[in-house]
């Protein structure tokens, strides 16, 4: 057998066809870095949706997706609801994508605002009146507004929502109404602190600035779901969801906004105080 002596040529380096060599070493790149063969095969899973959609109704992760939100978002969602102009394209504008974070706190946080500005109220105006005069807290005005607050900002969205894919108007979805209805009851918590105010007069005036800012941003968000109806019927919803709206504002405020005084004139008996004890609507 014959070995030949074959010397090293330069001119491989050269020219546009020369030799190229490919290392198959492992690199040193990071062990969290995404490489191209990798990404291409669907074995790195670094997108922030992932994970999010998996899951049915019944699980955790599908209501996840809903209460993931940052609080820069929620307190923007907040007071724009306080904004006329801002609420015919609330939902388009501010609500996309919608969540529940928000209104969950909101109801919760106006449940006990509720709660504690009439006893606060209460308590001082028993102390500014006649001696004597003793006020013991009534607790049942706070299982009376967890009652009224969540079924009005959770249950009748609900019911509506059931009601309107009844009637085949399905261009609204159940965690948006619940998301309008949420947001709705922000402006009732700075009023609820404003009540303690001893003035009958200021505080008819909070309820009613409250009543028409949540009105207006309800019909603003719901009447074009409703027009959008087959049925012009349909559209008479608004009146009943107005009278529902209305008496909520007339509960709020007998039951927790009203000027409680001792031995004056007024229409409704005080809870927590017992004689003649009185309050002014």
């Amino acid at each position: 057998m014959a070995y030949v002596q074959v010397e090293a040529d330069d001119r491989l380096e050269e020219g546009p066809e020369r030799l190229q060599f490919k290392t198959f070493l492992p690199s040193n790149d990071p062990p969290n870095s995404a490489g191209v063969g990798n990404t291409d095969r669907g074995y790195l899973h670094d997108s922030p949706a992932h994970g999010k959609s998996g899951g049915g109704f019944w699980t955790v992760e599908y209501y996840q997706q809903y209460f993931d939100v940052d609080t820069q978002t929620v307190l923007k969602r907040c007071y724009t609801t306080l904004i006329p102009t801002q609420s015919r394209t609330y939902i388009s504008t501010h609500l996309n994508p919608p969540d529940m974070y928000g209104p969950f706190w909101i109801l919760t946080t106006l449940i006990f605002t509720l709660f504690l500005s009439s006893s606060l109220a209460a308590s001082i105006s028993a102390y500014l009146s006649a001696e004597g005069t003793n006020y013991d807290y009534d607790f049942t005005l706070l299982s009376l507004a967890v009652s009224v607050v969540y079924a009005y900002g959770l249950a009748l969205p609900i019911l509506l929502w059931i009601a309107l894919r009844y009637l085949g108007v399905g261009d609204w979805s159940i965690v948006e109404a619940m998301a309008v209805w949420g947001y709705a009851q922000f402006v009732w918590i700075p009023v609820s602190i404003l009540c303690v105010i001893p003035e009958p007069i200021t505080r008819w005036v909070l309820v009613g600035l409250a009543t028409a800012l949540s009105g207006w941003f309800l019909v603003a968000n719901i009447y074009p779901v409703l027009a959008s109806a087959e049925a012009k019927a349909t559209r008479l919803i608004i009146i009943v969801l107005a009278i529902l709206h209305l008496g909520l504002a007339l509960t709020f405020k007998v039951l927790f906004f009203g000027y409680y005084v001792i031995g004056g004139e007024g229409d409704f008996p005080l809870p927590g105080m017992g004689g003649n004890a009185t309050t002014t609507a």
